[in-house]
C-alpha cells in the first residue's frame, strides 16, 4: 500500500460557490420512463403487477416514479401490464395529487381508500382495498411484486423474498386474492446497491441533489462559523436556515454528553465540550463533528493529540477513499480500506465505510467486506464514515458526491452548464488546497466539500494534505 500524505493544518477562507435558483423538476416523459422501466423490471422477474408502497418517512419509491409523496396518510401505486397506474390515496391526499406531473397529465389514475386516513375522518365512501385491487385484475394466476424500503436475505429471514415489511392488511389482501407464493418482496428493483433503479442519478436529479446539497452545505457552514459560548443549541439551530424544502431526516445537534443522533433541546454551547450536527434535504446531507475549541489548550487533557492522532490520520484515510471513487472499484476494496487504515480499536468505525444517497438519506450501499459491487457512473454516494471514540469523540467530512463518467459529465455540462461548473470548481478546491486528489469522475455537490475544522471557535483553521 501507497505511503499516505501527512495532515497538516492550515488557514483559509472558506470558498464561495454561489446558491443555484431551485431547478426544474422532472417532466412528465422522465416520470413516464421511470414508470417504463420498472414495467421491463417486472417482465424480468415474471411480475404481472407492482404494488408500491409509501409514507411519510418511506415515500421516496414512490415520490420516484410519480413525483407525489404522501403527507398525512399512507398511499399505494398498483402497475399493472397494460392500463396506467393506480394510485390509491386517503382523504387528504386526494387534494394533493395535482403535484404528480404524470398525474396532471393523465398518466395516473386515482382512487381513494379512506382507511389509509387519519383516524375517525370520514370512512365511509370508499370501497374495500380487496375490491379496489382485484379490480386492477390481481387474482388466480397474478405474481405481485411489493415494493417497502427494505428486501431481505435468507440469512436475515428464512422467507427470503417472501418477508415484507409492508402493513400486514395490505400483504394479507394480496396473498387472499392470489397465494401466499404469488407475493414477494420486489423492493430490490429500485434500492439494490448493483441495479436498482434509484442508484443511477439522471440529469435532473444531479441537478436537484446539488441544489439541496447547497442548502444543506450553506447551512452547516453558517452553524460553525456561528457557533459561540453561552448560545443554545436552539439558537444554534435557526442559523442553518432552513427554507423549507422537504427533508430526508430530521435535523440533528447534540453537544456534549448528548447522543449524537439527538436535536436540540436547549442545551448550552460549552468551550472543551463536543458538537456533531447534519442537515439532510431530499437527495443530501451534511454532516460535521468536532469540539468546541479553539485550539487543542481547550481539550481534556487526554484529547489534546486530538488532531494528530485522530482527526489527522482519518483527514489522510479518507483523502485515500476518495481515490477509490473511481469507475469499477468494487466495493470490497473500499471496505478493506477503511478497515486497514482507521482501525476499529481506535477509531470504532460500524457502519459501512459510505453509502448510496437519493431522496432518502440511506438508499443501501456497495461498500462493505466481500462486496463485488462496483462503483459506477450515475451513483450518488455519500462520504459517511462515521469514526467514534471515548476519548477522542468524533470527526467528520460527510457530504454527497455523483459518479459520472465522460459521457454523463458532457451531458451535464451541456443540460446544466452552471451545475457542472459549480462541480470542477469544488473539485479543484479540493484537489488544490485541501490535497485531496479527487478523481475526475467525482462531482462533489456541497459547497463545504471535505472541509474540516476540528476546533469549531476557529473555524478558519482547517485539516489539508501537506504539499
Amino acid at each position: 500500500m501507497a505511503v499516505s500524505r501527512k495532515h497538516r493544518l492550515i488557514e483559509i477562507d472558506w470558498p464561495e460557490f454561489g446558491v443555484p435558483t431551485r431547478p426544474p423538476r422532472p417532466d412528465v416523459e422522465e416520470f413516464q420512463g421511470r414508470i417504463d422501466t420498472a414495467r421491463c423490471a417486472m417482465a424480468q422477474r415474471g411480475l404481472t403487477h407492482l404494488v408500491v408502497y409509501g409514507d411519510r418517512e418511506h415515500f421516496a419509491n414512490l415520490a420516484y416514479l410519480t413525483g407525489f409523496d404522501p403527507r398525512f396518510e399512507e398511499a399505494l401505486l398498483v402497475i399493472g401490464p397494460h392500463v396506467e397506474p393506480l394510485l390509491i390515496v386517503g382523504n387528504e391526499c386526494e387534494g394533493y395529487l395535482s403535484h404528480s406531473p404524470l398525474y396532471a397529465a393523465g398518466g395516473l389514475r386515482y382512487e381513494r381508500f379512506q382507511p389509509f386516513s387519519l383516524l375517525n375522518q370520514p370512512r365511509g365512501t370508499s370501497r374495500l382495498l380487496k375490491d379496489i385491487l382485484g379490480g386492477e385484475a390481481i387474482g388466480n394466476g397474478s405474481m405481485v411484486g411489493c415494493v417497502g424500503w427494505k428486501y431481505y436475505a435468507e440469512s436475515e429471514h428464512p422467507a427470503g423474498d417472501g418477508a415484507i415489511e409492508l402493513p400486514a392488511y395490505i400483504v394479507d389482501t394480496l396473498r387472499e386474492l392470489t397465494s401466499s407464493q404469488a407475493v414477494s418482496n420486489a423492493t430490490s428493483i429500485f434500492m439494490h446497491p448493483a441495479h436498482g433503479l434509484r442508484t443511477s442519478c439522471s440529469l435532473t436529479e444531479i441537478a436537484y441533489f446539488e441544489y439541496m446539497s447547497v442548502l444543506a452545505s450553506e447551512g452547516m457552514k453558517r452553524m460553525l462559523f456561528g457557533i459561540e459560548e453561552g448560545m443554545t443549541d436552539h439558537e444554534l439551530a435557526r442559523l442553518a436556515g432552513y427554507n423549507g424544502e422537504p427533508l430526508a431526516c430530521h435535523m440533528t445537534l447534540a453537544l456534549g454528553a448528548r447522543p449524537g443522533l439527538a436535536s436540540p433541546c436547549g442545551a448550552m454551547v460549552r468551550r472543551g465540550e463536543t458538537f456533531t450536527s447534519n442537515l439532510s434535504y431530499w437527495g443530501s446531507n451534511c454532516c460535521r463533528a468536532g469540539w468546541v475549541a479553539a485550539s487543542a489548550s481547550d481539550l481534556p487533557p487526554d484529547a489534546a493529540d486530538y488532531v494528530d492522532a485522530f482527526a489527522g490520520p482519518y483527514f489522510e484515510a479518507m483523502a485515500e477513499w476518495y481515490g477509490l471513487m473511481r469507475i469499477g472499484v468494487p466495493g470490497k476494496a473500499v471496505a478493506q480500506l477503511i478497515s486497514d487504515r482507521l482501525p476499529f480499536d481506535t477509531f470504532g468505525i460500524f457502519l459501512n465505510a459510505g453509502h448510496l444517497i437519493h431522496l432518502d438519506e440511506w438508499v443501501s450501499s456497495p461498500i462493505y467486506p466481500g462486496s463485488t459491487i462496483p462503483m459506477r457512473s450515475g451513483m450518488a454516494l455519500q462520504a459517511d464514515v462515521i469514526p467514534d471514540s471515548l476519548r477522542y469523540f468524533s470527526t467528520r467530512m460527510e457530504d454527497g458526491f455523483v459518479i459520472a463518467d465522460a459521457g454523463l459529465r458532457d451531458a451535464l455540462r451541456e443540460r446544466f452548464p452552471a451545475v457542472f461548473a459549480r462541480c470542477v470548481r469544488r473539485r479543484e478546491f479540493v484537489t488544490s488546497i485541501l490535497g485531496i486528489a479527487l478523481p475526475e469522475e467525482v462531482l462533489p455537490l456541497s459547497n463545504i466539500h471535505a472541509i474540516v475544522p476540528p476546533f469549531l471557535l476557529e473555524p478558519n483553521t482547517v485539516i489539508a494534505l501537506e504539499q
